[in-house]
């Protein structure tokens, strides 16, 4: 039987799995992202964890047939390598991710395959979660960031230059403050992340109030406990959030939208605004359209990397270490 490594690469933290044909996690652990350290100490601890965890395999009699990786930054899967990067992981652009990874590993270079992180946590949800059975889904992720994949007929859709996905940066008419367009971490202003993102949410209650807070959980909290700026910037965030997932269901038509992210396990306060205004942005028939909660939690990613060796590109390579 078919196994893979995925490998869930953020910018706090790295996850490695074994995934089964099947794409259910078998056994998992979390190393953190040496982010300030450069590409080759973090390709160094992450080549580390997969010789680990392949020898935990190789105990169990589990043959890995490749290494699929989902990493922050934009990422060229025909390439893979890494062509735009944050800050979070500093030095990451330009690191040529499989290539360096199967040299580390001491694999043929296709026993490796790389996407974007988010495009993976689509590709784990299609497959196996809550739009498993689909030739099209949405998935938008509210969190620290926004970030979002259409995955069709099993693939992502990466565009042109692998931008595709980037959904937190388009203009939102809730993304104003005093009359002026509110400025976003991508060096431009009004857009969806500059309002619907957790710290977003958390930077709004602060203008409205004057107030401290120490993350958006804290705002949460006051917003149940009665706040009322508190409240209005949950709702502003949410209701961003859902006009803007109602309005690329215009654009995609998409069998299901899926909603992921930390903002979408926060309860009724965030879902319910966000999806009221995702449904009132919608065309007259798309409103049946499917909105469903994200199932897989963290494994996601794990699993939909391990997808590019498992679905794409089976007996790619065996681990040899």
């Amino acid at each position: 039987m078919l196994h893979a490594i995925g490998i869930d690469l953020g910018g706090t933290k790295t996850a490695v799995g074994i995934v089964s044909a099947a794409g259910r996690v078998l056994f998992s652990e979390e190393i953190p992202t040496r982010n300030r350290d450069g590409a080759a100490a973090i390709l160094d601890a992450t080549a580390a964890a997969v010789v680990e965890i392949s020898r935990y395999a190789a105990n169990l009699g589990l043959t890995i047939d490749g290494v699929g990786i989902g990493s922050a930054g934009v990422i060229d899967p025909v390439q893979g390598s890494v062509t735009s990067a944050t800050d979070a992981i500093r030095g990451w652009t330009g690191t040529r991710l499989t290539e360096e990874l199967a040299a580390r590993l001491g694999l043929p270079a296709p026993a490796v395959r790389a996407t974007n992180d988010v495009h993976a946590h689509a590709l784990g949800e299609a497959w196996t979660g809550a739009a498993a059975g689909t030739t099209s889904s949405l998935l938008v992720a509210f969190g620290t960031g926004v970030g979002g994949s259409f995955v069709l007929n099993g693939a992502p859709v990466p565009g042109h230059r692998f931008v595709g996905g980037h959904v937190g940066h388009f203009a939102s008419p809730f993304a104003v403050y005093a009359g002026e367009p509110l400025p976003c971490v991508c060096g431009g202003h009004g857009h969806v992340e500059a309002i619907a993102s957790g710290p977003a949410i958390l930077d709004h209650f602060r203008r409205l109030s004057g107030e401290p807070a120490a993350d958006a959980r804290a705002v949460f909290a006051l917003a149940s406990a009665g706040n009322e700026a508190a409240a209005v910037a949950v709702r502003a965030g949410a209701s961003a959030a859902g006009q803007a997932v109602g309005g690329l269901s215009n654009i995609l038509d998409p069998e299901k939208v899926v909603i992921s992210g930390g903002l979408a396990s926060a309860g009724p306060m965030w879902w319910e605004p966000m999806e009221t205004a995702l449904r009132a942005e919608l065309l007259p028939v798309l409103t049946a359209l499917p909105v469903q909660r994200a199932e897989l939690g963290n494994a996601a990613a794990v699993i939909g990397a391990a997808s590019l060796i498992l679905k794409d590109n089976p007996r790619s390579g065996m681990m040899q270490k």
